[in-house]
């Protein structure tokens, strides 16, 4: 395996202790590895993280990297911008942080108007948009708006029209609000189901369909193109990428359904870790102490992925945004100058809910061939109407899961026997509030953008995300369909293209 960088060669030094070993070792581990935040227990002791290890570690370049991301410098060299999320949330240039609380009073707005009768008995939303622009309202929604959610919210991303039939078929048009989210307004699935949301509102005899559009753009002047009075677009800045944008307009199906107050609430949550990492030394920053334990498996384990399991229903839809959230930034080969880089960038991330999973992949996890990093998220307190043993039983599997992987058991029947030494991490919420939510929401982002700069590669664009739009293109056009594989132009035969 190629040699890690520079300022993480020390993870390749020697052997590794066992996790067996470290907490043998150390009577304090679980204590010292173990941080609070935010309500929030983050338990890094079952990995194989060490004093020396952190003690190692480089960290010049990344609170460097931290105050530019902060002050609202370039910190996205290959498209010359900012990242200026935290500005979302009080953490920026004053400028960017004024605009930014400019931008979320004209969504508070909107949200009032809507509640005030300005559009009509309104019941429900349906918010079209894919990947950023999807994913995190999507999982705010799911995860805070289940015993209280004063609108009915379908979020509609994928172009199937399967998709678009169900989503249209939970709704009335007649009672509909039409949010159409689009960082350029030029996205090409969700302009095509905008189209059909439009088609739906006017079949319906919906009297001006294009006034119940409400659009969520960095390109104001594409989305009032299209269509949309300007009093009816909310905006957000071209520096806030898709991934990171939930805390910008991008929520505004959240603050609708859950209420402006709930998404403030979700915003100062994430500001909690905005200053605990502008504050907190290296060896008691959390985001990095997590990204130095993720590349300890990726860069000195050589592990290619990485398990994400959401103890708590409620959060079935994480695995999914930080799929986006963590491969698109880090899914990268060459570092910042354009070199290749040695090694592996990011872990490929899967994952599911428990304790469904238990009984589906958790067999490759304490038995199979590959090292396989798990974390578990859970939530203390239940928010069920159910007998109080179904929350304990959830939580004790939680628990017993990672106690499993690390020690094993040792057997003479080969069949029978876990090798252990399996490393987990647990992520443990006193409870499932928009404030906790936001503070582990940020985290995540905080720890993929640590891991990037240890690893010394960009974490905001997203090149690799453009070649299959242009093939897209390309491969419904007669004249340029001839040039691609047989095998693709069979395909588009056989299925009458």
């Amino acid at each position: 395996m190629p040699s890690p960088p520079t300022s993480l060669a020390f993870l390749g030094a020697g052997p590794p202790s066992t996790l067996a070993d470290l907490f043998a070792a150390d009577p304090a581990r679980a204590e010292d590895f173990s941080h609070d935040l935010g309500g929030i227990r983050f338990d890094l002791s079952k990995t194989h993280l060490t004093r020396e290890a952190v003690a190692a570690l480089q960290t010049e370049d990344y609170y460097d990297a931290l105050a530019r991301l902060f002050a609202g410098e370039v910190v996205n060299p290959t498209e010359g911008r900012a990242a200026e999320h935290p500005a979302e949330r009080g953490f920026g240039s004053p400028d960017a942080v004024a605009l930014a609380a400019q931008r979320r009073g004209r969504m508070r707005a909107m949200v009032d108007a809507i509640e005030a009768g300005a559009f009509g008995d309104i019941t429900g939303i349906l918010h079209i948009g894919i990947g950023g622009s999807a994913l995190g309202p999507a999982l705010l929604v799911d995860a805070l708006g289940r015993t209280e959610r004063r609108y009915r919210v379908e979020i509609l991303s994928n172009i199937d029209g399967q998709a678009v039939d169900e989503a249209l078929g939970r709704l009335d048009p007649a009672t509909t609000l039409v949010a159409v989210a689009s960082k350029t307004f030029t996205t090409a699935e969700t302009l095509r189901n905008a189209d059909a949301a439009l088609a739906w509102l006017e079949e319906a005899g919906v009297e001006d369909p294009y006034g119940r559009l409400i659009a969520i753009t960095a390109a104001p002047d594409k989305a009032i193109e299209y269509g949309i009075d300007e009093t009816r677009v909310l905006s957000f800045a071209p520096s806030v990428g898709g991934r990171y944008s939930l805390w910008s307009a991008i929520g505004f199906p959240a603050a609708l359904a859950l209420g402006a107050d709930a998404f403030e609430a979700m915003l100062d949550g994430a500001a909690m870790v905005d200053e605990h990492v502008a504050e907190a030394p290296a060896d008691a920053n959390l985001p990095l102490l997590a990204a130095l334990a993720d590349l300890t498996y990726t860069q000195g384990f050589g592990a290619s992925t990485r398990a994400i399991f959401a103890y708590d229903e409620r959060l079935r839809l994480l695995p999914s945004y930080l799929q986006q959230l963590v491969m698109e930034s880090n899914g990268k080969r060459v570092h910042l100058d354009g070199s290749p880089v040695e090694g592996q960038t990011s872990a490929i991330l899967w994952g599911g809910t428990g304790t469904d999973a238990q009984h589906a992949v958790f067999q490759l996890l304490h038995q199979g061939t590959h090292l396989v990093p798990v974390e578990f998220i859970a939530v203390a307190e239940a928010s069920d109407e159910q007998d109080p043993a179904h929350h304990r039983e959830l939580l004790l599997n939680c628990f017993a899961q990672g106690a499993a992987l690390m020690t094993g058991r040792g057997s003479d029947d080969p069949h029978r026997n876990y090798p252990g030494d399996r490393p987990s991490t647990t992520i443990l919420l006193d409870q499932l509030d928009p404030s906790a939510l936001g503070t582990l929401l940020a985290f995540y982002e905080h720890r993929t953008f640590a891991e990037a700069v240890l690893l010394g590669i960009n974490p905001f664009d997203q090149f690799g995300v453009e070649l299959g739009k242009d093939m897209a293109r390309a491969i419904d056009d007669p004249d340029t369909r001839a040039a691609f594989d047989p095998s693709t132009r069979a395909l588009i035969e056989k299925a009458g293209l």
